[in-house]
């Protein structure tokens, strides 16, 4: 070894020079070996330059400053590539990570609801970097969604919309959300359901199928949803006698069917809310059809649906009931009754007997008592209210 003016010199046995030399008491070895003694020297001498400038790095400091600098453009990458990631495929990896308040999946209809929304009014954005959409690009896009007319559609669209870009903000991929646009999420059409008359609904059972009477009884007076309807069951029906006498029928419901598109089978799980699980006694106006119906058509077995498709077995699809209602309700001169309207008629008549909001929110398997309140209308029943609050007067 060759003592230089800084550092050490030696001569391997292969012929190559190795340049060595001392900081802070530990010696440290070139990154490679030399060619000639000069080319060794010229080493030590730019090492001991760069230790003079605060410049020199240890093979350890070298090699994590390599691998920061590697990590550094790794996510770099990433995030170019999160940047670039587009809003339909941000979206649908969002919809994949939907939980409820109670951290369960969120329901197949509702996850059908968002894939239509995405796939339908939100289409136009599909595209977009999910990191690039601005207040701008929303009030663009909601702009057009209301010049389709479909002012309900738009608003349930704008609070997805909303919802999801909350969440790559909060994930990194949006800087901040985009400033709200005053009641985008909470527009309405201003068209209210109003429930069929009396004299409607008479009109809409009689068009309807034989088999399917019965269902459209039960529904205006019980107040069950259409899933809740197609999946009940013979054991769901409690009948309480007396010497032998019916005399009440309750309908037990803790179920529900949803088909949605795509499935090959239905789903079958709870109500649509927890309240849903409930015990709704019928009138004998709604019982007494119900009863003559599972005599003639539904098997002896507690697993029979009360209103099955037409192999008797499967659960009836909402679009099979569907194409009869919309012909019945037309019969009717209500085109534009929905289904749903049957439970406003439940609701309506049951407050005008007396019920409660509370109880109405009850029956209907609703948690909240202001949400139950917009199902209830007039009956007609008016007049004679107002004579019995004019009798109530005149004997306080």
């Amino acid at each position: 070894m060759s003592r230089e003016a800084w550092g050490a010199l030696r001569r391997l046995p292969s012929k190559r020079w190795q340049a060595s030399f001392i900081v802070d008491g530990v010696r440290h070895t070139g990154p490679t070996t030399f060619d000639t003694k000069g080319a060794a020297r010229a080493y030590l001498s730019r090492t001991q330059a760069e230790i003079a400038a605060g410049t020199w790095l240890s093979k350890e400091d070298a090699a994590a400053a390599r691998q920061a600098a590697a990590d550094e453009r790794a996510a770099a990458e990433r995030d170019a590539e999160r940047r670039a990631l587009p809003f339909s495929a941000f979206a649908t990896d969002w919809l994949s990570k939907r939980y409820s308040a109670s951290g369960k999946p969120i329901r197949e209809t509702t996850r059908a609801e968002y894939r239509r929304l995405l796939d339908g009014p939100l289409a136009s954005l599909a595209d977009i970097p999910v990191s690039s959409i601005d207040r701008a690009a929303v009030e663009d896009w909601h702009a057009a969604a209301l010049a389709t007319g479909r002012v309900t559609q738009a608003a349930r669209a704008y609070a997805l919309l909303s919802s999801i870009l909350r969440s790559a903000v909060s994930r990194g991929m949006l800087a901040e959300a985009p400033e709200p646009i005053r009641g985008a999420a909470s527009a309405k059409t201003g068209k209210p359901v109003k429930p069929p008359t009396p004299e409607e609904l008479a009109v809409i059972i009689a068009e309807m199928p034989e088999r399917l009477r019965s269902f459209v009884i039960v529904a205006a007076w019980s107040g069950l949803r259409s899933g809740e309807m197609r999946e009940l069951r013979r054991g769901d029906v409690v009948v309480t006698r007396d010497a032998g006498a019916v005399v009440g029928v309750a309908l037990r419901v803790s179920r529900a069917v949803t088909h949605t598109t795509g499935a090959t089978k239905p789903h079958i799980g709870a109500p649509k809310t927890g309240a849903g699980v409930r015990v709704v006694p019928l009138p004998a106006v709604a019982y007494r059809p119900l009863l003559s119906h599972m005599a003639d058509r539904v098997p002896l077995n507690p697993d029979a649906l009360l209103w099955p498709a037409a192999d008797g077995v499967a659960n009836m699809r909402q679009s099979t009931f569907a194409r009869h209602w919309k012909n019945a309700r037309e019969s009717a001169g209500r085109p534009d009754l929905p289904l749903h309207g049957l439970r406003h008629y439940a609701a309506s008549h049951y407050s005008a007997a007396g019920a409660t909001s509370r109880e109405v929110a009850d029956r209907l398997g609703q948690a909240s008592e202001g949400i139950a309140l917009r199902y209830t209308h007039g009956t007609g029943r008016e007049a004679s209210l107002v004579e019995a609050l004019d009798a109530a007067a005149l004997t306080a």
